[in-house]
């Protein structure tokens, strides 16, 4: 029996290993609907308090029939042991013109396979997640986003030749390259960035480029 949601927005969540259950127990907290598709029942007892859930096998379509799975507009694969019931399930979803389809890949070549059956994003979250504190740990970045192109977001402590100054002072994007687009002070709320912004030692701020000149530039004394 198809089980109806009461959110256009809800996701369809299908593995709760340790990145499917992160993120449904994320999205649930942000207040979206969560339907979730376990078929280890010990997973499933341990979530059931959190959001909506049901034990079963998402390789079989007919699991998929049951629940509903048609009527929503995004699904996430977060099954990872598995290559092949990875793409069993991906597969099945792309058969049910699921609109957004998020599918968790354990390698390159896993990923490549996950695209050419249909899945519109896939994700690498062991490699990700190394990336990301690779760039944290060669310098004074608190934390960095990868987005595409070559375009980066990061959080760090400011250098010290442009402690002290404005923003347009220390002419920061004609010199490096890279843009200031936030300030942290402390005990103070973030605020968007200006000409005007006074950086100093304390602050914390949130720099945007080329991921090369913000490497550079976080690696300034």
């Amino acid at each position: 029996m198809a089980i109806r949601m009461n959110d256009d927005g809800a996701v369809l969540v299908i593995g709760l290993g340790r990145f499917g259950s992160a993120l449904a127990s994320t999205l649930d907290d942000l207040g979206r609907e969560v339907l979730a598709i376990e078929r280890d029942p010990a997973v499933v007892a341990k979530w059931s308090h959190r959001f909506r859930i049901i034990e079963g096998d998402a390789t079989n379509p007919d699991t998929l029939e049951q629940v509903g799975a048609d009527e929503f507009p995004t699904a996430v694969v977060g099954v990872g042991t598995s290559l092949e019931s990875s793409v069993l399930v991906t597969a099945n979803l792309v058969d049910i013109h699921t609109p957004q389809i998020w599918a968790k890949a354990l390698s390159r070549s896993h990923g490549r396979i996950l695209r050419r059956i249909g899945a519109h994003h896939v994700v690498y979250p062991e490699y990700d997640a190394g990336a990301r504190v690779a760039h944290m740990v060669s310098g004074r970045m608190l934390d960095y986003i990868e987005m595409e192109d070559g375009f980066s977001i990061i959080k760090m402590r400011p250098p010290k030749d442009i402690q002290g100054f404005l923003i347009s002072e220390s002419k920061v994007r004609e010199r490096f390259g890279v843009t200031i687009i936030g300030v942290k002070s402390p005990s103070q709320p973030f605020e968007y960035a200006s000409d005007d912004t006074r950086i100093d030692a304390e602050d914390i701020i949130i720099v945007s480029g080329d991921s090369v000149l913000l490497e550079q530039f976080a690696n300034r004394k």
